[in-house]
């Protein structure tokens, strides 16, 4: 789908917990394909202090309704604004902007990881990745059980793991603790991560110990979505590259990480 800037309408907004908010947002053109791992920049116009648009993954796609819905968590001024837009007002989107994941070409045994926030672009991929007939496994970590959101969701497209790190809910610990990395991991042929990069690092340096394939998406700060600004340049082996224009989606293999 080409990206294009879009008023669009909030048909719901759902809370999900304290910090967590569903945004359903009606596209009034006829949705084409949209790629799991790309996102949409959003305009804060409800604050007359931040400038900067805020970039979200997007969460689920209905091409049947015409919605596309984005997970947005409370953690400023920006996302708190977002979050408590109302019903039947409009927010103006960029969309869909970056490169997303490289899906399998056949059925594949994938593992899906996230951790916080990272968990947004999870939901539409696993929901892709089903629809292909693949073998979905999804591993979400969270700090406790109130903080998990949605598991109905992703339990729908395949495999639900979890771990809190107060053990409140699934195995105790952070997701690189979970019993799953202590079997087999090259039984799976890929490995989709995002999250916090310490937790993306240590996903990445157990993908690579086991020589299975895997990609991370980063969630470096994009404020323009085009590569204009280069707010959010990461270093890969090709030199300095814009996250939101050659990313948000890397291969492991391609970033200049110490793992």
């Amino acid at each position: 789908m080409r990206k294009s800037v879009q008023n669009l309408k909030v048909i719901a907004n759902l809370r999900l917990n304290d910090d967590h908010h569903l945004l359903q947002l009606y596209v009034p053109d006829d949705l084409e394909n949209i790629f799991p791992g790309q996102f949409a920049n959003i305009l804060v116009d409800q604050s007359q202090s931040i400038f900067l648009r805020r970039p979200f993954s997007i969460h689920a796609v209905d091409y049947q309704k015409n919605i596309i819905s984005i997970l947005i968590k409370e953690v400023g001024e920006g996302t708190r604004s977002l979050a408590h837009t109302p019903a039947d007002s409009y927010l103006n989107v960029i969309f869909p902007l970056g490169k997303g994941f490289t899906l399998p070409v056949s059925k594949e045994k994938v593992l899906l990881v996230g951790g916080g926030c990272g968990v947004a672009p999870l939901l539409h991929l696993a929901q892709v990745l089903s629809g292909n007939k693949n073998d979905v496994n999804i591993l979400l970590g969270a700090r406790s059980s109130v903080d998990l959101v949605e598991l109905d969701q992703y339990a729908s497209y395949g495999n639900v793991f979890t771990t809190t790190e107060d053990g409140s809910h699934g195995e105790k610990g952070f997701v690189t603790n979970h019993s799953i990395f202590s079997v087999k991991l090259d039984s799976f042929s890929k490995i989709y991560c995002c999250g916090p990069e310490p937790m993306m690092k240590a996903v990445a340096s157990k993908a690579k110990a086991n020589s299975v394939w895997c990609e991370v998406s980063l969630e470096n700060t994009m404020a323009c979505g085009f590569g204009v600004c280069l707010c959010c340049v990461t270093e890969t082996i090709q030199g300095h590259k814009c996250v939101c224009t050659d990313g948000p989606v890397f291969n492991i293999n391609q970033l200049k990480w110490q793992i």
